[in-house]
């Protein structure tokens, strides 16, 4: 337990993920008044929207409107997920978007063509164009992230070496253009991911990159979202990827139930942290009534447990 991070660093997706695995377009006004309320939690960090395909992602049509309707809470950051240029370039003309370079990269060729209409190798070649891209528009670049880096649902098992290798390639192709990548994911985009499994991946990594910081974006679609942040903590692990609530999931991962394939749940695991000593900077009371918010504007039971059960403050000041 020597190797806990003093502090613990929550990237929030719920936003971008959760509505955009809905069935529905829910109203502008209330997906702005989730990310507003977020943004007085303490995160530092949150991906509202995604500039994709409105054919493919119908949901988030109106992101450019999503972003501009939004008042921004210094400090914050408002991020956004693109997968092409075209994307990138309507990331840029909207109003109110932070812009975060960002490296994506795959181990399964069947979800690359699903996610990004590619190969893996494919992939890579994007990738030089878009450090090109992002030199351009002056964005800097901060992480590199491989999807399905232990396993897909199209692919099945996924050696543990493949998703190090791009991650090496990454850091390698980077490092010859002068950038200094010091953020490296691995996404359990599916919910294959388990404890052996996270200490495995990311003991690898830091085998070949020691100075590098190692993050996840981990899914609790088998219900281990919670022992694998355990074992990633346990490890020294700072970096999270999370939705507010468990909302979220890949709609083009192969789930029969996509909405039942959210992220690990950002006030569950902010209570894990706290209860563990590990300081987060967000205020949990705060977080569990953004979740709450999040469920009213859904409409249905939503997978987060605190936000049902309540931290145990109020037990502990009785």
């Amino acid at each position: 337990m020597s190797d806990l991070p003093k502090h613990v660093h929550f990237h929030e997706e719920g936003p971008r993920e959760g509505f955009q695995i809905e069935p529905v377009i829910y109203p502008l006004a209330d997906r702005v008044a989730l990310v507003e309320a977020l943004a007085e939690t303490g995160l530092t960090a949150i991906q509202v929207a995604s500039f994709v395909s409105p054919k493919a992602v119908p949901q988030m049509v109106d992101s450019a409107e999503f972003f501009a309707a939004i008042k921004k809470r210094p400090g914050v950051r408002y991020e956004a997920l693109w997968l092409n240029e075209q994307g990138f370039a309507r990331a840029r003309a909207a109003k109110g978007v932070d812009l975060v370079g960002k490296i994506s990269l795959y181990t399964s060729d069947a979800f690359a063509k699903r996610n990004n209409n590619c190969t893996a190798a494919e992939m890579r070649d994007r990738v030089v164009r878009w450090l090109d891209l992002y030199a351009e528009a002056g964005v800097t670049v901060e992480r590199a992230l491989v999807m399905t880096a232990f396993g897909c649902n199209y692919e099945g098992e996924i050696p543990p070496e493949r998703p190090v290798q791009e991650l090496l390639w990454a850091h390698r192709v980077c490092a010859e253009r002068g950038i200094d990548l010091k953020k490296l994911y691995f996404a359990d985009t599916m919910g294959w991911a388990n404890p052996q499994a996270v200490r495995r991946l990311v003991g690898m990594l830091r085998e070949k990159l020691p100075n590098v910081e190692v993050g996840l974006h981990l899914h609790d679609t088998r219900g281990l979202g919670t022992a694998n942040v355990l074992a990633a903590l346990e490890m020294g692990v700072s970096l999270f990827d999370s939705s507010v609530a468990g909302l979220g999931g890949c709609p083009f991962a192969g789930h029969g139930d996509a909405r039942g394939a959210g992220n690990i749940c950002t006030e569950d695991m902010v209570f894990l942290c706290h209860e563990m000593g590990i300081e987060t900077g967000i205020d949990l009371d705060r977080l569990i009534e953004a979740a709450r918010l999040a469920e009213r504007i859904i409409g249905r039971p939503l997978a987060g447990r605190i936000m049902h059960a309540g931290s145990l403050r109020q037990y502990r000041a009785a």
